[in-house]
Order: C-alpha cells, then sequence, then structure tokens
C-alpha cells in the first residue's frame, strides 16, 4: 500500500485493505457518480483487486477506480486481463485532472501484472481512456456462458484494450471474456 505524499495523491490498496467505511465512501462515490444507476452487480465487480483511491485536502473521497484480474481467450491462449472497473470522481471535481490520476496508478497496476489492460467505457468516459493511449478494441466479443462462447455485439466499440506484457493482440481473433453474474463485462 503506498502513502500519498500530499492530497489529491492517489493511495492504492487492495480490497482487503480497505476498512468498512472506505468501502461505504467508495460506494457512495459511485452510487453519485453514477446518479443511482450502479447495481449491486457493478459493485461487486469492482472487488476483489487493486483500488487507487484519491482524498482531497478535507479528507473526503473525490475520485476512484479499481483494477480486477479477469480471464479473456485470444487466440488459444487464456490471458491475464487487468479490467478496470468502478471509475467515478465527485461531480464538483470533474475535469480536474484526477481520473487522470486513478488511471496513472491502475495502468501502473496492470503494466506491470497483467498481460493487458480492459475495459468497457461509457460514453462519457471514453475520451478519458482514449486520450490516455487505450485503444477501442477493433474484434468480436464474447463471453463463455453456461451454454458455450455468446456474441456480445452491445460490447463491440466500447471495449477498450492496453496493451502490456503479452503485447499487441490481433484484432482477427475474438475476445471471450470470462462469465460473471450481471452484466457480462
Amino acid at each position: 500500500m503506498t502513502t500519498p505524499a500530499s492530497p489529491f495523491a492517489p493511495r492504492t490498496a487492495h480490497t482487503a485493505d480497505l476498512t468498512p467505511a472506505e468501502l461505504r465512501a467508495v460506494r457512495a462515490l459511485l452510487d453519485e457518480a453514477f446518479d443511482g444507476d450502479f447495481s449491486e452487480e457493478d459493485w461487486d465487480h469492482g472487488l476483489g483487486g487493486m483500488h487507487a483511491l484519491v482524498h482531497d485536502d478535507a479528507g473526503r473521497l473525490v475520485a476512484h477506480g479499481s483494477v480486477v484480474m479477469r480471464r479473456v481467450r485470444h487466440r488459444e491462449r487464456w490471458l491475464r486481463v487487468g479490467y478496470v472497473e468502478a471509475v467515478a470522481v465527485r461531480s464538483d471535481a470533474r475535469r480536474t485532472g484526477l481520473g487522470g490520476r486513478v488511471m496513472a496508478e491502475l495502468e501502473r497496476v496492470i503494466d506491470r501484472a497483467y498481460d493487458a489492460g480492459m475495459l468497457s467505457a461509457s460514453d462519457e468516459g471514453a475520451a478519458l481512456y482514449a486520450a490516455r493511449g487505450w485503444q477501442v478494441w477493433q474484434g468480436r466479443v464474447c463471453a463463455l456462458g453456461p451454454e458455450g462462447v455468446v456474441h456480445l455485439p452491445d460490447e463491440e466499440g466500447t471495449t477498450f484494450l492496453r496493451p502490456a506484457l503479452a503485447g499487441s493482440l490481433d484484432p482477427a481473433f475474438e475476445l471471450v471474456f470470462d462469465w460473471r453474474d450481471g452484466d457480462v463485462l
């Protein structure tokens, strides 16, 4: 766990190292940032990995993001993917660079620990990721469901990739994500 040198410096911590009060603050930030449209499944998807948290000089949480491990098949290989979840900035602190600070910490983790980084971007978040060099995946997106491989055309055009330890991925071959409850991706 890193200790911030000053207010607005990101602190990274695993879910296991966050206190119940910190987890409640993260959930409250996400509920506010997503206008109450952050489901229990969305919450669950953002847990179990590394979190980047930014606090203001009064100690209030103003920005958050997490990276969790997912398995994604590309070609004939299952990749260990750092999947970005639950990125949010408090409404009164948006457009101040805090989202970029959160992403820089998550990218540091991805670049050193995962074969690739991936995320599913909202219309509002897509510009942040593109500006940071994340690339829209140009290939087919699927998931391995209970009945086999399921094509997810709605995820195409919103799935972003950051090459890491595995290097470049070939869009001529589909991505097949591991299945999870709620939204598949």
